[in-house]
């Protein structure tokens, strides 16, 4: 707006935008002061951050959520190697996202535009800052929702080291424990199948020194000295059959046994491998948000973790102080006039401090000219067609008064 002492600065389109963002009027902005749209631009830019930062960690913290559940790293030997990322857990996050910094903006924009000027001076008064103190409540809650994401992100690396040394030790422990319960099962079995070959074995050693020997006193090598077919080598023989059927016996029989432990072993060991694999997928599931602020407590401490939750803090709520300690400008002058003009166009006045309620609180009064004489014509109105109707009920009273009696038979039933 052009002035002979003053030309307001035209506004970017980046401005404006930023002067919607904090809430304020466009309108009247145009035609205030320089300041007063450095002022509002700044404000917005605040809002437009703050919106930011929670999409960008809300995103984050969806993905953490909702990522499938794995080993931190997955090459600790060689380096710290994070793991691929979830494509469709990605996109996911990225909506989740923006709906969340959105929804963080549209909130912040609604406290910021609502927290009015106080008194209009540098100073924060209690009673502006008590009348303040729910949207600081919310402004505070927001900031902490904001930081443990970013908390997150910013130590990611060292959060992945400590939490897969976790899960290791989760998953030796499990192991252990499994090993523990069902190894001497399969080492039990593994012993008996060992005694029962060695039963078969040994069966197979009798059989055959006894063959060896029955073969000696038949070629006049051993025993008699004597070759040919003598009461000796048919002795030798008998004990020689008689062995071979044991050990075929025992063999069969000790083979079926085994057959049946050797399955026993199977399941023993499917259900060893069966634990494990359980162990591992449990300790992987520990990959979560909740693990994950717990480990960056540790790893930051609690000044650390105070400082950053502190400085989101100072962001979200340095529109609320500043427009508490911001005094009075031309914008604010003129937006109060438009708002008196608007008022007075529509017929509302308000007499301040006009009368004390029940608490002894002074209360406005305010007054609805418009809706007021509306009511008062409509009032009028009524009582006029209410005595209207009166006057016509008495003439038509007094009509069929006197026809009834110049005849009264038309009106008597016979």
């Amino acid at each position: 707006m052009k002035r002979d002492y003053y030309t307001t600065p035209k506004a970017s389109w980046i401005t404006r935008l930023l002067w919607k963002a904090a809430g304020a009027d466009e309108y009247v902005l145009k035609r205030g002061t320089y300041s007063d749209h450095v002022k509002y631009s700044t404000l917005g830019g605040i809002v437009c951050a703050t919106g930011f930062m929670a999409a960008m960690a809300g995103g984050y913290a969806f993905y953490v959520i909702f990522s499938p559940r794995t080993s931190a790293i997955t090459s600790p030997i060689e380096g710290v190697i994070e793991n691929g990322t979830d494509i469709t857990t990605v996109i996911l996050s990225i909506l989740f996202g923006l709906i969340w910094g959105l929804i963080i903006f549209n909130i912040d924009r609604f406290i910021v535009a609502s927290t009015g000027k106080g008194d209009g001076t540098e100073a924060i008064t209690w009673d502006e800052f008590k009348g303040a103190i729910p949207r600081i409540i919310m402004g505070i809650i927001i900031a902490i929702t904001i930081s443990k994401p970013v908390e997150l992100r910013m130590f990611e690396t060292e959060i992945n080291v400590k939490l897969y040394e976790d899960q290791q030790k989760l998953k030796l422990e499990s192991k252990k424990l499994a090993e523990n319960r069902i190894q001497p099962e399969i080492d039990r079995i593994a012993a008996e199948i060992r005694e029962l070959k060695a039963d078969i074995s040994q069966a197979k050693d009798e059989f055959s020194i006894a063959e060896t020997l029955y073969l000696m006193e038949m070629d006049g090598s051993g025993g008699t000295g004597k070759v040919g077919d003598g009461p000796q080598t048919r002795a030798k023989k008998i004990k020689t059959d008689k062995l071979e059927l044991i050990w075929k016996e025992l063999e069969l029989e000790n083979k079926e046994i085994i057959a049946e432990l050797i399955i026993q072993k199977k399941g023993f060991q499917n259900d060893r491998t069966s634990e494990i694999n359980k162990a591992e997928a449990k300790a992987d599931s520990l990959n979560g948000l909740l693990k994950r602020i717990q480990i960056a407590h540790k790893i930051a401490g609690w000044e650390i973790t105070l400082f950053i939750t502190l400085l989101f803090m100072t962001i979200e709520l340095t529109p609320i102080f500043f427009k508490m300690m911001l005094i009075k400008s031309p914008y604010d002058f003129m937006n109060d006039n438009l708002k008196a003009l608007l008022k007075a166009e529509q017929g509302i006045e308000i007499k301040h401090d006009f009368f004390k309620d029940k608490e002894g609180v002074q209360r406005d009064l305010v007054v609805n000219h418009q809706s007021d004489k509306l009511t008062r014509e409509k009032v009028k109105l009524l009582q006029t067609q209410a005595d209207l109707n009166e006057i016509v009920l008495e003439e038509w009273k007094s009509k069929e008064t006197a026809n009834i009696k110049k005849d009264p038979s038309k009106y008597i039933d016979s």
